[in-house]
Protein backbone atom coordinates (compact mmCIF):
# COMPACT_ATOMS: atom_id res chain seq x y z
CA UNK A 1 0.00 0.00 0.00
CA UNK A 2 1.59 3.50 -0.92
CA UNK A 3 -1.10 6.14 -0.49
CA UNK A 4 -4.85 6.56 1.13
CA UNK A 5 -7.17 8.83 0.17
CA UNK A 6 -9.57 9.99 2.69
CA UNK A 7 -13.00 11.96 1.15
CA UNK A 8 -14.05 14.56 3.55
CA UNK A 9 -17.50 14.42 3.40
CA UNK A 10 -17.75 17.80 5.56
CA UNK A 11 -14.77 19.57 6.73
CA UNK A 12 -16.88 21.35 9.26
CA UNK A 13 -18.13 18.21 11.21
CA UNK A 14 -17.25 18.58 15.10
CA UNK A 15 -16.30 14.63 14.60
CA UNK A 16 -14.50 13.29 11.37
CA UNK A 17 -14.10 9.44 12.17
CA UNK A 18 -12.64 8.61 8.55
CA UNK A 19 -9.89 11.27 9.11
CA UNK A 20 -8.77 9.45 12.43
CA UNK A 21 -9.02 6.14 11.05
CA UNK A 22 -7.32 7.35 7.76
CA UNK A 23 -4.46 8.46 9.79
CA UNK A 24 -4.35 5.47 12.03
CA UNK A 25 -4.31 3.29 8.74
CA UNK A 26 -1.80 5.28 7.48
CA UNK A 27 0.73 5.69 10.04
CA UNK A 28 0.54 2.28 10.42
CA UNK A 29 1.48 1.36 7.13
CA UNK A 30 3.90 4.18 7.07
CA UNK A 31 1.99 5.37 3.56
CA UNK A 32 1.14 8.66 2.60
CA UNK A 33 -2.13 10.58 3.45
CA UNK A 34 -4.31 12.81 1.49
CA UNK A 35 -7.62 14.91 2.63
CA UNK A 36 -9.24 15.40 -0.53
CA UNK A 37 -12.68 17.31 -0.69
CA UNK A 38 -14.95 17.35 -3.64
CA UNK A 39 -16.59 20.58 -4.17
CA UNK A 40 -19.95 19.69 -5.72
CA UNK A 41 -22.57 21.76 -4.64
CA UNK A 42 -23.99 23.98 -7.31
CA UNK A 43 -23.00 27.29 -7.94
CA UNK A 44 -26.30 29.83 -9.11
CA UNK A 45 -25.08 32.43 -11.82
CA UNK A 46 -27.79 34.62 -10.08
CA UNK A 47 -26.20 34.89 -6.51
CA UNK A 48 -22.76 36.09 -8.37
CA UNK A 49 -24.68 38.60 -10.39
CA UNK A 50 -26.45 40.19 -7.66
CA UNK A 51 -23.91 40.21 -5.31
CA UNK A 52 -21.43 41.72 -8.32
CA UNK A 53 -18.57 39.19 -8.14
CA UNK A 54 -17.45 37.33 -11.13
CA UNK A 55 -18.17 33.15 -11.20
CA UNK A 56 -14.58 32.40 -11.59
CA UNK A 57 -13.72 34.86 -8.40
CA UNK A 58 -16.37 33.25 -6.49
CA UNK A 59 -15.42 29.81 -6.84
CA UNK A 60 -12.24 30.24 -5.82
CA UNK A 61 -12.25 32.16 -2.99
CA UNK A 62 -15.00 28.97 -1.75
CA UNK A 63 -12.28 27.10 -2.79
CA UNK A 64 -9.88 28.82 -0.70
CA UNK A 65 -12.14 28.57 2.01
CA UNK A 66 -12.58 24.97 2.48
CA UNK A 67 -8.91 24.27 1.64
CA UNK A 68 -7.67 26.80 4.36
CA UNK A 69 -10.28 24.22 6.57
CA UNK A 70 -8.64 21.42 5.34
CA UNK A 71 -5.07 23.00 6.42
CA UNK A 72 -6.24 23.49 9.37
CA UNK A 73 -7.18 19.53 10.05
CA UNK A 74 -3.81 18.36 8.48
CA UNK A 75 -2.13 20.35 10.84
CA UNK A 76 -3.38 18.46 13.86
CA UNK A 77 -2.33 15.35 12.55
CA UNK A 78 1.49 16.31 12.38
CA UNK A 79 1.57 15.91 16.31
CA UNK A 80 0.82 12.29 15.73
CA UNK A 81 3.78 11.99 13.13
CA UNK A 82 2.19 12.17 10.19
CA UNK A 83 1.94 14.59 7.24
CA UNK A 84 -0.97 14.77 4.95
CA UNK A 85 -1.76 16.17 1.65
CA UNK A 86 -4.56 18.44 0.76
CA UNK A 87 -6.34 18.21 -1.77
CA UNK A 88 -9.54 20.67 -3.04
CA UNK A 89 -11.64 19.98 -6.25
CA UNK A 90 -14.39 21.27 -7.90
CA UNK A 91 -16.39 18.52 -9.60
CA UNK A 92 -19.35 16.53 -9.30
CA UNK A 93 -21.16 14.03 -8.54
CA UNK A 94 -19.24 13.71 -5.35
CA UNK A 95 -18.46 9.68 -6.22
CA UNK A 96 -16.79 10.56 -9.30
CA UNK A 97 -14.83 13.09 -7.88
CA UNK A 98 -12.85 11.28 -5.69
CA UNK A 99 -12.62 8.36 -7.72
CA UNK A 100 -10.97 10.82 -10.71
CA UNK A 101 -8.86 11.94 -7.72
CA UNK A 102 -7.78 8.47 -6.37
CA UNK A 103 -7.15 7.56 -9.93
CA UNK A 104 -4.97 10.61 -10.18
CA UNK A 105 -2.22 10.13 -7.36
CA UNK A 106 -2.34 6.39 -7.67
CA UNK A 107 -4.33 6.02 -3.93
CA UNK A 108 -4.73 2.11 -2.52
CA UNK A 109 -7.44 2.48 -0.76
CA UNK A 110 -10.36 5.34 -0.33
CA UNK A 111 -11.63 6.15 3.30
CA UNK A 112 -14.87 7.37 3.29
CA UNK A 113 -17.77 8.00 5.47
CA UNK A 114 -21.08 5.89 5.13
CA UNK A 115 -24.47 7.62 4.16
CA UNK A 116 -26.16 7.81 7.52
CA UNK A 117 -29.37 6.85 5.82
CA UNK A 118 -30.68 3.51 4.78
CA UNK A 119 -30.28 2.64 1.19
CA UNK A 120 -33.43 2.39 0.48
CA UNK A 121 -32.84 2.16 -3.67
CA UNK A 122 -29.41 3.13 -3.50
CA UNK A 123 -28.91 2.75 -7.94
CA UNK A 124 -31.23 5.33 -7.96
CA UNK A 125 -30.58 7.85 -5.53
CA UNK A 126 -27.03 7.12 -5.73
CA UNK A 127 -25.60 7.32 -2.53
CA UNK A 128 -22.20 8.51 -2.52
CA UNK A 129 -20.72 5.93 -0.45
CA UNK A 130 -22.90 3.10 -2.41
CA UNK A 131 -21.56 4.68 -5.39
CA UNK A 132 -17.90 4.39 -4.46
CA UNK A 133 -18.83 0.48 -3.20
CA UNK A 134 -19.60 -0.14 -6.66
CA UNK A 135 -17.68 1.97 -9.01
CA UNK A 136 -14.40 2.73 -7.26
CA UNK A 137 -11.38 0.43 -8.87
CA UNK A 138 -9.58 -0.07 -5.51
CA UNK A 139 -10.82 -0.91 -1.87
CA UNK A 140 -12.96 1.18 0.04
CA UNK A 141 -13.30 1.58 3.70
CA UNK A 142 -16.70 2.94 4.48
CA UNK A 143 -16.62 3.92 8.23
CA UNK A 144 -19.45 3.46 10.21
CA UNK A 145 -18.12 3.81 14.10
CA UNK A 146 -16.08 6.59 15.81
CA UNK A 147 -13.12 6.24 17.53
CA UNK A 148 -9.95 4.66 16.71
CA UNK A 149 -9.39 1.22 16.27
CA UNK A 150 -7.42 -0.57 19.26
CA UNK A 151 -6.45 -4.21 18.66
CA UNK A 152 -9.33 -4.67 16.05
CA UNK A 153 -11.22 -7.86 15.65
CA UNK A 154 -11.10 -8.38 11.70
CA UNK A 155 -13.94 -10.61 10.52
CA UNK A 156 -12.86 -11.47 6.55
CA UNK A 157 -16.08 -12.91 4.84
CA UNK A 158 -15.25 -15.29 1.69
CA UNK A 159 -16.55 -18.00 -0.42
CA UNK A 160 -14.57 -20.94 -0.89
CA UNK A 161 -16.83 -22.29 -3.11
CA UNK A 162 -17.94 -19.42 -5.76
CA UNK A 163 -21.57 -19.56 -4.60
CA UNK A 164 -22.21 -16.15 -5.40
CA UNK A 165 -20.25 -15.57 -8.79
CA UNK A 166 -16.82 -14.33 -7.31
CA UNK A 167 -14.10 -14.22 -9.24
CA UNK A 168 -11.09 -17.08 -8.07
CA UNK A 169 -8.92 -14.53 -6.82
CA UNK A 170 -11.45 -12.17 -4.84
CA UNK A 171 -11.00 -14.48 -1.70
CA UNK A 172 -7.16 -14.23 -2.30
CA UNK A 173 -7.59 -10.33 -2.00
CA UNK A 174 -9.92 -10.35 0.61
CA UNK A 175 -7.48 -12.34 3.23
CA UNK A 176 -4.52 -10.29 1.92
CA UNK A 177 -6.21 -6.83 3.35
CA UNK A 178 -7.65 -8.48 6.13
CA UNK A 179 -3.97 -9.88 7.16
CA UNK A 180 -2.27 -7.09 6.52
CA UNK A 181 -4.67 -4.69 8.41
CA UNK A 182 -4.70 -7.44 11.27
CA UNK A 183 -1.11 -6.87 11.17
CA UNK A 184 -0.69 -3.44 10.70
CA UNK A 185 -3.34 -2.79 13.48
CA UNK A 186 -1.95 -5.47 15.78
CA UNK A 187 -5.38 -6.81 15.80
CA UNK A 188 -7.00 -10.10 15.38
CA UNK A 189 -8.25 -11.99 11.73
CA UNK A 190 -11.35 -14.19 11.78
CA UNK A 191 -12.75 -15.63 8.98
CA UNK A 192 -15.99 -16.47 7.99
CA UNK A 193 -17.96 -18.69 5.29
CA UNK A 194 -21.62 -18.56 5.49
CA UNK A 195 -23.72 -20.54 2.61
CA UNK A 196 -27.79 -22.10 2.31
CA UNK A 197 -26.86 -26.31 1.76
CA UNK A 198 -30.61 -26.35 0.90
CA UNK A 199 -32.61 -23.28 -0.32
CA UNK A 200 -35.70 -22.96 2.00
CA UNK A 201 -37.91 -23.37 -1.06
CA UNK A 202 -36.59 -27.17 -2.26
CA UNK A 203 -36.87 -27.57 2.23
CA UNK A 204 -41.00 -28.37 0.88
CA UNK A 205 -42.65 -31.97 0.31
CA UNK A 206 -42.44 -35.49 2.27
CA UNK A 207 -40.22 -37.27 0.31
CA UNK A 208 -37.53 -34.69 2.22
CA UNK A 209 -37.46 -35.94 5.28
CA UNK A 210 -35.28 -34.44 8.73
CA UNK A 211 -33.08 -37.06 8.33
CA UNK A 212 -32.09 -36.25 4.70
CA UNK A 213 -31.83 -32.80 5.22
CA UNK A 214 -29.07 -33.06 8.18
CA UNK A 215 -27.32 -35.96 6.52
CA UNK A 216 -27.14 -33.29 3.31
CA UNK A 217 -25.80 -30.15 5.48
CA UNK A 218 -23.47 -32.31 7.20
CA UNK A 219 -21.89 -33.65 3.69
CA UNK A 220 -21.88 -30.19 2.48
CA UNK A 221 -20.70 -28.46 5.57
CA UNK A 222 -17.83 -31.26 5.60
CA UNK A 223 -16.62 -30.57 2.24
CA UNK A 224 -16.81 -26.77 2.79
CA UNK A 225 -14.56 -27.50 5.79
CA UNK A 226 -12.30 -28.64 3.21
CA UNK A 227 -12.46 -25.94 1.02
CA UNK A 228 -11.77 -23.58 3.32
CA UNK A 229 -8.40 -25.14 4.30
CA UNK A 230 -7.26 -24.78 0.96
CA UNK A 231 -8.35 -21.15 0.59
CA UNK A 232 -6.76 -20.54 4.43
CA UNK A 233 -3.16 -22.32 2.85
CA UNK A 234 -0.33 -19.97 4.26
CA UNK A 235 -2.37 -17.84 6.44
CA UNK A 236 -1.79 -17.96 10.23
CA UNK A 237 -5.42 -18.26 11.87
CA UNK A 238 -6.29 -20.84 14.33
CA UNK A 239 -9.92 -22.98 14.20
CA UNK A 240 -11.33 -20.84 16.97
CA UNK A 241 -11.35 -17.97 14.87
CA UNK A 242 -13.11 -20.20 11.62
CA UNK A 243 -16.61 -20.03 11.44
CA UNK A 244 -18.66 -22.14 9.18
CA UNK A 245 -22.25 -21.03 9.51
CA UNK A 246 -25.20 -22.69 7.35
CA UNK A 247 -27.44 -19.59 6.99
CA UNK A 248 -27.17 -17.14 3.98
CA UNK A 249 -24.66 -14.93 4.30
CA UNK A 250 -26.17 -11.36 5.10
CA UNK A 251 -27.78 -13.05 8.26
CA UNK A 252 -24.04 -15.13 9.00
CA UNK A 253 -22.36 -12.08 8.83
CA UNK A 254 -24.08 -9.91 11.31
CA UNK A 255 -24.74 -12.35 13.78
CA UNK A 256 -20.60 -13.46 13.83
CA UNK A 257 -19.78 -9.98 13.48
CA UNK A 258 -22.02 -8.99 16.86
CA UNK A 259 -21.22 -12.14 18.60
CA UNK A 260 -17.11 -11.30 18.13
CA UNK A 261 -17.20 -7.09 18.52
CA UNK A 262 -15.49 -7.10 14.94
CA UNK A 263 -14.72 -3.77 13.81
CA UNK A 264 -13.63 -4.12 10.73
CA UNK A 265 -15.87 -6.57 8.05
CA UNK A 266 -13.69 -7.37 5.07
CA UNK A 267 -15.93 -8.13 2.15
CA UNK A 268 -15.75 -8.76 -1.55
CA UNK A 269 -17.90 -6.81 -3.92
CA UNK A 270 -18.18 -7.62 -7.94
CA UNK A 271 -20.03 -4.26 -9.76
CA UNK A 272 -22.83 -5.74 -11.81
CA UNK A 273 -24.60 -3.62 -14.27
CA UNK A 274 -28.15 -2.94 -15.81
CA UNK A 275 -31.17 -5.34 -14.78
CA UNK A 276 -29.00 -7.76 -13.49
CA UNK A 277 -27.57 -6.10 -10.73
CA UNK A 278 -31.04 -4.18 -10.19
CA UNK A 279 -32.27 -8.05 -9.67
CA UNK A 280 -29.50 -9.97 -8.04
CA UNK A 281 -27.64 -7.60 -5.82
CA UNK A 282 -24.97 -8.39 -3.60
CA UNK A 283 -24.01 -9.49 0.00
CA UNK A 284 -22.60 -6.05 0.57
CA UNK A 285 -25.34 -3.93 -0.59
CA UNK A 286 -27.73 -6.35 2.20
CA UNK A 287 -25.50 -5.60 5.08
CA UNK A 288 -24.67 -2.27 4.46
CA UNK A 289 -27.10 -0.81 6.78
CA UNK A 290 -27.62 -3.91 9.18
CA UNK A 291 -23.43 -3.91 10.07
CA UNK A 292 -22.55 -1.81 13.72
CA UNK A 293 -18.80 -1.91 12.80
CA UNK A 294 -16.77 -0.58 9.68
CA UNK A 295 -17.09 -2.41 6.43
CA UNK A 296 -14.12 -2.56 3.78
CA UNK A 297 -15.07 -3.47 0.61
CA UNK A 298 -12.54 -5.05 -1.77
CA UNK A 299 -12.53 -5.06 -5.20
CA UNK A 300 -11.45 -8.32 -8.04
CA UNK A 301 -7.68 -7.29 -9.78
CA UNK A 302 -8.18 -5.25 -12.63
CA UNK A 303 -11.43 -4.12 -12.51
CA UNK A 304 -12.29 -1.36 -15.26
CA UNK A 305 -12.91 2.12 -14.46
CA UNK A 306 -15.99 3.48 -15.39
CA UNK A 307 -15.53 7.38 -14.36
CA UNK A 308 -14.34 9.64 -16.75
CA UNK A 309 -10.85 10.62 -16.41
CA UNK A 310 -11.42 14.50 -17.00
CA UNK A 311 -12.99 16.82 -13.84
CA UNK A 312 -16.18 18.67 -14.60
CA UNK A 313 -15.37 21.49 -12.56
CA UNK A 314 -18.17 23.67 -10.73
CA UNK A 315 -21.34 22.75 -11.77
CA UNK A 316 -22.80 25.95 -12.67
CA UNK A 317 -26.98 26.72 -12.70
CA UNK A 318 -28.81 29.67 -13.40
CA UNK A 319 -32.04 30.70 -11.48
CA UNK A 320 -33.40 32.63 -14.25
CA UNK A 321 -33.65 29.61 -16.55
CA UNK A 322 -35.99 27.95 -14.15
CA UNK A 323 -38.69 31.27 -13.69
CA UNK A 324 -41.65 30.65 -16.04
CA UNK A 325 -41.78 32.72 -18.86
CA UNK A 326 -44.61 36.10 -18.56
Amino acid sequence: MGRILVAVKDPWARTLPAVAKAAQLARAFGVRLELFHAMSDPVYIDVADVRGEDVVRLEGEQRKRVLARLELIAERLVPRGLAADVVVEWDFPAHEAVIREARAVKADLIVAERHPAPHHVPWILRFTDFELLRRAPVPVLLVKARGCYARPKILAAIDPGHTFAKTLSLDAEILRYGSDCARALRGALHVIHAFEPLPAGARAGDYRSADWIEELQGVTKKRTRAALKRTLRGVEISRSRQFVILRHPSDAIEEVAASIGADIVVMGAVSRTGLKRLLLGNTAEKVLDHLRCDVLIVKPKRLLNTVPRVRRGAQLIALSAFQPAI
